[in-house]
């Protein structure tokens, strides 16, 4: 399976901001990292590489990628990152990891399953090795942690790599619970209680996303009437579960379909028209955001694939998202 996996070019500004951080110059490991895009698949062989070069910086850390994966940000992990400080609860969060964790492997790999007072997500060997893996789980229980207010720890991690016990006692109090290593998967088990835990944090970059959205919901019709404007909040709410249909749309909205249809031809539009304008809207202003490639706007939008979306978005604006994103980054 790891040929499969890939990270994405936002995940590889981790290691940038951690040289920030220490600093230190780096400069063949820096040109390494900046030859990425935010849009680029990053092979996992090439990712475990250049976290090789950053290791032979601090040779003697029992925990660089503790402290690496613990400088995570939504800016790493576009679209995914967004999705998920939009969830109520930790549990909706976690849904919506599984979800949508193709964005940023390339393949849905996790496994969820409840074990008692506890739900544990696991993955089996992705081709990164030891440091990879510890940054990756570093930085999902930080990015946990920092959305809600109280201080939250797994029952349980484990790592497939072997440890020393100075490695294995860095861990244990990174994570606060007991790690074990030389495990068959990668593994965290969270306690229950803690997915019922209300989302409480949020980042400035979402609150711009989500305003940008705002806006073209408000733009995506000449004269919109309140409701209106409530099955496009609507859409833009189920868009990124996919799937999304005039049925689902009015059982949502406790109307039947003739009665939805009906009340949108008072306004001059059909079904196709709203959902078609809505899209329109929202990729304009989701192509504006350099952190977010075209395969997550696609997710974004409701499509289960990029050429989808690509061909839709030149039936509306005769350009491709790409053109359209080049001449947006022109000024034009």
């Amino acid at each position: 399976m790891s040929f499969l996996i890939r990270v994405t070019g936002a995940w590889t500004r981790l290691l940038t901001d951690w040289l920030d951080r220490e600093p230190f110059e780096a400069p063949h490991l820096r040109a390494a990292l900046n030859a990425h895009s935010v849009d680029d698949a990053v092979a996992m062989v090439s990712w475990a590489r250049l976290l090789d070069e950053a290791a032979a910086l601090r040779p003697d850390h029992p925990a660089l990628g503790l402290e690496i994966g613990a400088g995570v940000a939504a800016r790493h992990v576009g679209a995914l990152g967004y999705l998920v400080m939009a969830c109520d609860t930790l549990g909706d969060a976690m849904a919506a990891y599984q979800r949508y964790e193709r964005l940023f492997y390339g393949a849905g790999i996790a496994e969820v399953h409840p074990t008692g007072a506890n739900v544990s997500l696991s993955w089996p060997a992705g081709g990164g090795g030891a440091l990879a893996d510890e940054v990756a789980i570093a930085a999902l229980v930080s990015f946990m942690r920092q959305q809600v207010d109280a201080k939250v720890s797994p029952t349980q991690v484990h790592f497939m790599h072997p440890a020393s016990a100075e490695r294995k006692a860095a861990n244990e109090r990174f994570f606060g619970c007991p790690v074990l290593f030389d495990q068959p998967r990668t593994l965290v088990s969270i306690p229950l209680p803690l997915l019922g835990l209300p989302l409480s944090k949020r980042d400035p970059m979402l609150k711009e996303l989500l305003e940008r959205q705002a806006q073209a919901l408000l733009d995506a019709l000449p004269d919109p009437n309140a409701f209106d404007q409530s099955v496009q909040q609507l859409l833009a709410r189920l868009l990124p579960e996919g799937q999304v249909s005039v049925d689902k749309v009015a059982a949502s909205m406790h109307q039947s379909v003739r009665s939805l249809q009906r009340r949108l031809a008072d306004s001059g539009l059909t079904w196709q028209e709203l959902l078609d304008r809505t899209r329109e809207q929202l990729a304009c202003g989701y192509l504006r955001d350099q952190g977010l490639s075209l395969a997550e706007i696609a997710l974004l939008l409701g499509y289960s694939e990029q050429s989808a979306f690509t061909r839709s978005f030149k039936r509306w604006t005769g350009l491709t998202p790409r053109a359209f994103r080049a001449q947006v980054k022109q000024g034009r």
